[in-house]
């Protein structure tokens, strides 16, 4: 196969020099982001996560754009919406990874290095999860529904579930990963693994607290993304607008985390907006292949409405709120999984 053909060839219904784009604007964020924007270990403060998660926001957007202009509005639009699901799903992420911070004692200058290669690990597990779910779907149409139970579920569950603290001690992939490498007790500056001296003067290699922070994220990940990527494909089931819209949710999700982790006491409300959302969109299933397609301008301004309204109505809820701002990584204190 000579290189003109290999651009033209389709994988998962679109050119590979479609999917190359793609992966080439992610690799120049990530190296931006670490090897210009980020270099070197210090705390971001909430000015500059603003700014950084408006510039991945705007990025985000242009590439919709791009895709509106060239596989048509619909697919622009539901791109847009599954942007919006899967951002505002990021969001109760946000609020376990402060909770990991917290219980490892994670300084702040050193928690941007732990979520880059964490997202690394997201690359690599959302595009396994999405192409498994395509290819269930492509060989068995029925699991949609499946999906859509689930989705409608969950979001029930969320509707009605109190504010559980996740406690990692319980957490069984941790518990596996301290029998398999010694952990040190102690950080060693931004390193994941050090080497501490034994008796007898051998020097042994052990991991670090920042290494399981890391370790807990990415098992954070999994389980989200067992609502998220269910919930993206209940609004289409192209592979390209599915992994495409998810990566871009989640490239911005550690810009955006700096400044939602010091006041995650004020979006209390959000988390059943986003349990109405998961409720919308498993319905929607139903209700395209029973009744008719739903519009996807509707669809969209749905979402956005629903979400809208949860943060709204929390910062307005919590407007006197005088609960000190908790440093995350410093302090686990009233950080709870809102889901």
């Amino acid at each position: 196969m000579d290189i003109v053909s290999f651009f033209g060839a389709e994988f998962f219904g679109q050119p590979a020099a479609v999917w190359l784009l793609f992966a080439g604007i992610v690799v120049l964020l990530l190296v931006l982001d670490l090897g210009v924007l980020n270099r070197g270990d210090h705390e971001i403060g909430i000015r500059r996560s603003l700014l950084l998660s408006s510039f991945y926001i705007g990025v985000a957007l242009l590439f919709g754009a791009w895709v509106w202009y060239d596989l048509g509005a619909d697919a622009g639009m539901l791109y847009l919406t599954g942007f919006v699901v899967e951002k505002s799903l990021a969001l109760d992420n946000i609020f376990v990874i402060s909770l990991i911070f917290g219980a490892f004692a994670i300084p702040r200058a050193y928690q941007h290095r732990v979520l880059f290669w964490g997202i690394l690990g997201v690359l690599v597990l959302r595009a396994v999860m999405i192409g498994l779910g395509a290819a269930l779907i492509s060989s068995f149409g029925w699991i949609l529904y499946i999906f859509g139970a689930f989705l409608i579920l969950t979001g029930i569950k969320m509707l009605f579930a109190g504010d559980e603290p996740m406690d990692l001690e319980k957490s069984r992939i941790l518990k596996l990963v301290r029998r398999m490498i010694p952990v040190s007790p102690n950080l060693d500056g931004h390193r994941f693994f050090t080497r501490v001296q034994q008796a007898g003067g051998k020097a042994h290699l052990v991991a670090t607290p920042l290494f399981l922070a890391l370790v807990s994220i990415e098992i954070a990940d999994i389980v989200f993304a067992v609502d998220s990527v269910p919930a993206v494909f209940a609004i289409t089931t192209d592979p390209y607008i599915v992994y495409t819209s998810n990566i871009f949710a989640i490239l911005g999700l550690r810009a955006l985390y700096f400044a939602l982790a010091a006041m995650v006491h004020r979006f209390h409300y959000l988390k059943y907006a986003l349990a109405l959302v998961l409720v919308l969109v498993g319905g929607k299933i139903f209700w395209t292949h029973l009744i008719g397609p739903v519009n996807t301008f509707v669809s969209l301004g749905s979402t956005i409405g629903i979400l809208a309204a949860g943060v709204i109505l929390s910062l307005w809820k919590t407007r006197n709120d005088v609960e000190p701002i908790a440093q995350a990584g410093e302090s686990d204190v009233s950080i709870k999984r809102t889901q």
